[in-house]
């Protein structure tokens, strides 16, 4: 062999082990990062939040954004409206450009202190590779809401960021007998009161007490995360599940894609929230919704906690992710807990 052929290959072999150690490098630079997440300040009355909508179009809900916007002014804040909320493109509330200029210019201004989500639907993971999080990781602050707003959060946990699983604007309209208990732990969380739920334990709960970081959303935006620099490192924290408007195989597919991700392997313990409105199949799946999630994880020893209220039903309590809870799941007419950390 020549001897430029032997320098070739040693050349193209050291690139490889380079190329190796950049992507190892990038990979555990997130791994860390989710260990101690940076706390935004809690907002006090006078300071400014905004309404966005980073993914579905918010039509016909003018007077709903309203409403939403005179709730948060009720309790001593300064609400802006993002420039595009209630523009169009087809599903999305504006085409990507627009609604990135929105976000960006939220997670740029320091004077906004919480970015609140009109509406979920779909389209958040369309910004997520667009945005510059420089200035917001000088000036964090609190990111809010849930479903397609989990792309947003398991990115930020990644970031190092906490974040506010919670209601969104569009919540208003639900009736207010039925979110009395969302609307308060709302305005504890960001405020930045303690949060502290007593649930009726599921004759399903696996007991168990454990400590961990809170982490999760979505099912579906969680599977979605899988393989990219979004995806959360679950290694000893506690993983938050919602879901609504799936077939059960679909629910049974998107935990088994988690499962064979690791998802579960090492984690702390599941809290099993909201699982809505589940379609009907031609052929019956022959299995309850919580006798399906303890099937996939059978051969793991964590506790489960089943029929947290969060997710796509009226009474939907914040959840701050990323936040080290304790928690208690108990069985029969013991009570379970979920404390969060301040």
């Amino acid at each position: 062999m020549s001897t430029k052929k032997i320098f070739g290959l040693l050349f193209l072999s050291l690139l490889m082990m380079n190329c190796k150690a950049i992507g190892q490098t990038k990979v555990d630079s997130i791994k860390v990062k989710t260990t101690t997440l940076i706390t935004p300040p809690h907002l006090l009355p006078g300071d400014s939040i905004v309404i966005l909508a980073p993914a579905g179009i918010l039509k016909n809900r003018q007077e709903t954004i309203k409403k939403a916007k005179e709730l948060a002014e009720s309790w001593g804040l300064k609400v802006r409206l993002g420039k595009h909320i209630f523009n169009k493109n087809g599903h999305f509330a504006g085409s990507d450009l627009e609604r990135t200029s929105d976000f960006q210019a939220a997670l740029n201004n320091p004077n906004i202190k919480a970015i609140w989500s009109g509406r979920g639907g779909y389209g958040s993971v369309r910004l997520l590779d667009n945005l510059d999080y420089t200035k917001f990781l000088e000036n964090p602050k609190w990111v809010i809401g849930y479903s397609d707003i989990t792309a947003f959060h398991s990115h930020f946990h990644n970031l190092g960021i906490e974040t506010m699983h919670a209601m969104m604007g569009t919540s208003v309209d639900d009736k207010p007998e039925d979110i009395i208990e969302t609307l308060a732990s709302f305005k504890k969380a960001i405020f930045g009161e303690q949060l502290k739920y007593k649930i009726a334990s599921s004759k399903y709960n696996r007991t168990g007490k454990v400590e961990g970081q809170i982490v999760g959303g979505n099912l579906a935006l969680l599977a979605s995360m899988l393989g990219s620099n979004s995806e959360t490192n679950t290694k000893g924290k506690i993983i938050f599940i919602e879901e609504i408007g799936e077939y059960k195989y679909s629910i049974d597919r998107m935990l088994q894609s988690l499962k064979r991700a690791g998802y579960f392997e090492n984690c702390a313990g599941v809290i099993i929230g909201d699982i809505s409105k589940i379609k009907t199949n031609s052929t019956k799946w022959g299995s309850t919704i919580e006798e399906l999630v303890l099937d996939v994880i059978k051969e793991y020893n964590f506790p489960v906690l089943f029929d947290f209220p969060a997710g796509h039903e009226a009474d939907n309590r914040a959840l701050i992710l990323g936040r080290t809870i304790q928690l208690t799941v108990s069985s029969g007419s013991k009570q379970s807990s979920v404390v969060f950390k301040n």
